[in-house]
């Protein structure tokens, strides 16, 4: 079936996804070497919306998740892990968790399991994951530059997954979570993913190439389990996309969600090898 005007196979408006994809990348670098604390408003400002996104879809299924207290949580356990460290990180995520639970038991006894259990996954995911990317830019010599490595390593599996899976792909990977996926698209990813980050784990992080190519072989593991992990989370909710707020790309979440899963992997890497 040909694309519709401006889109593409995979029914994504390309030049509009370009567009925004471009306007997020310079975004995101020109807070990294301005001031790094801008770079920290930037990512409570991006998963806040995510955050908001993933309330509003559990709210489409009467599933109530306090969104307050959930996105100063959030913003709490960015600040705490930039700051104090791992320790800092994960006591204000087991705080919040209280807090939240708490704060729900007030507004009445029925659905509170369900809805706690919704609010603990959003705590989870994405607000406690993200936390490491503060734990990466805290790093006192080059934690911009470790930042970008992962950023770019991770994007480089959605783009080299689009591109092959686009031309190439032919063998589904899982007709039931995404149909879209083909297994010649994650070869793509693969390839991307461990070229850009043999590239720039040599080039920015002044470490040999093996460890940049490790890294994007864990990554693009790690970034295609995210996808589908968001996936299943909007198949169960009824939903095509967490949001719309980027033309071309959907919601903050459906961007996000590689980035997120890949995030702990990559800072062990990085911790351990570099």
């Amino acid at each position: 079936m040909e694309a519709a005007a401006g889109g593409s196979r995979t029914g994504r408006n390309l030049p509009a996804a370009i567009a925004v994809g471009v306007g997020l990348g310079a975004a995101v670098i020109g807070s990294l070497y301005f001031v790094k604390v801008l770079f920290l408003a930037v990512v409570i400002a991006a998963v806040g919306v995510g955050v908001t996104e993933l309330v509003r879809s559990f709210a489409q299924r009467d599933i109530r998740v306090p969104l307050i207290p959930s996105l100063a949580g959030m913003a709490a356990i960015l600040v705490g892990a930039y700051y104090g460290g791992p320790a800092w990180m994960l006591g204000i995520f087991a705080a919040t968790v209280l807090v939240l639970m708490v704060w729900r038991m007030f507004q009445g006894t029925e659905g509170y399991v369900r809805d706690i259990s919704a609010t603990v996954l959003v705590t989870v995911y994405p607000s406690f994951l993200v936390g490491f990317v503060a734990l990466l830019l805290s790093h006192p010599v080059d934690g911009p530059d470790r930042v970008i490595t992962f950023i770019a390593t991770t994007v480089a599996s959605d783009i080299g997954g689009y591109a092959a899976g686009v031309l190439f792909g032919r063998h589904k990977m899982s007709p039931l979570i995404s149909p879209k996926k083909t297994w010649e698209g994650f070869a793509g990813s693969a390839i991307a993913c461990m070229a850009v980050g043999g590239w720039l784990v040599s080039w920015l992080l002044e470490a040999e190439i093996w460890k940049g190519v490790l890294l994007g072989a864990v990554v693009v593991v790690f970034a295609t389990l995210g996808d589908l992990v968001e996936s299943v989370i909007k198949r169960d909710l009824g939903v095509k996309d967490m949001g719309s707020v980027l033309p071309g790309h959907g919601g903050l979440m459906d961007r996000l969600d590689s980035l997120l899963a890949a995030l702990i992997p990559v800072w062990v890497l990085l911790t351990l090898l570099i």
